[in-house]
């Protein structure tokens, strides 16, 4: 099996040859993140560095999106494979293990069913026609959810409406706590719930507080939001993770290639609370959509379509 990032560093700097080989490969990243151009023998050199891994359980260690220090071993994860992300933003391989490992996360949604039929179902008796509001119903009767979705919330309306600017930052900080901290029986059924009408379209949409986590004043290009993600560990390794398990294939019947929207749709979760945040584009369809634009983008226009396109017009998703 695959070793997490941060046990398979330990492992290599407890010997001196990876360890050396190791120290090369992080100063090669360093360059890379601070966008320091690098001479063709620093090349070479940092390319040998990664091959000579070879077999090292560092080139095929994995991280997990509820793991602590979570950051720390993404960091690991691209110093190791740096040298994967030159040129275009495909990014090819995702730094998460396969969803599919990750079944002991999952709780038993069916659990609630026994819990809701003890409480008052007063205020249950409407939510069959608003299933958000059904599903916000269900997240209440667990305290993780509610703590977690409330502290989101409190963050991401400070100044909202106001002069004052919300912090962004600490908005997607709560919004990628809760979807990783709590089960997705809950989480899912919040942000994909299906809606017959514009009031429940409008609770979607605004789950995650769009006018703080989604929405600038004037959309900013895409290519400038890319910027932003790959300078971000978890940004750079949900793109990437969005892209393995969202990739479209238009002669599929499903539309996706790898065949699996489970994982596309824990992935494009997985982008709430970076800065390529998405979001529903209006309260009545379930299209979705990056808040920029790729009007000025000159001779990168094709790129910066292919970005906003990965969501918009992305039929495995």
């Amino acid at each position: 099996p695959r070793s997490d990032c941060i046990a398979a560093e330990q492992l290599c700097l407890s010997n001196s040859t990876c360890n050396a080989t190791y120290r090369i490969l992080e100063n090669c990243a360093l360059a890379k993140t601070r966008f320091l151009p690098l001479d063709h023998d620093s090349r070479v050199r940092c390319l040998n560095a990664e091959l000579d891994l070879g077999n090292s359980s560092l080139l095929h260690c994995r991280c997990h999106r509820r793991m602590k220090r979570q950051e720390h071993c993404l960091r690991v994860f691209w110093t190791v494979h740096s040298s994967m992300t030159d040129g275009y933003f495909n990014l090819e391989t995702s730094p998460y293990e396969n969803p599919a490992n990750e079944e002991h996360w999952k709780t038993d949604y069916n659990k609630l069913a026994a819990l809701l039929s003890g409480k008052d179902c007063s205020q249950l008796a409407g939510d069959a026609t608003n299933p958000c509001l059904k599903a916000t119903h269900v997240c209440n009767l667990s305290k993780k959810c509610v703590r977690l979705r409330t502290d989101y919330a409190s963050i991401c309306t400070k100044g909202a409406g106001s002069e004052d600017m919300c912090d962004r930052r600490k908005c997607h900080r709560g919004l990628r706590n809760f979807f990783e901290k709590v089960p997705e029986d809950f989480t899912k059924r919040i942000l994909f719930c299906p809606c017959q009408d514009e009031i429940c379209g409008e609770r979607r949409r605004k789950t995650i507080v769009p006018d703080c986590s989604f929405q600038y004043n004037t959309k900013p290009n895409c290519l400038w939001l890319l910027d932003s993600c790959l300078e971000d560990h978890i940004c750079k390794s949900r793109l990437a993770d969005f892209q393995q398990n969202c990739q479209p294939a238009d002669m599929s019947p499903d539309g996706c290639s790898q065949h699996n929207h489970a994982a596309c749709l824990q992935a494009y979760m997985g982008m709430i609370g970076t800065p390529m945040t998405p979001n529903y584009v209006s309260n009545s369809s379930v299209e979705v959509s990056l808040w920029c634009t790729c009007e000025s983008s000159g001779n990168q226009k094709e790129k910066c379509d292919h970005i906003l396109g990965m969501f918009e017009s992305n039929k495995c998703l």
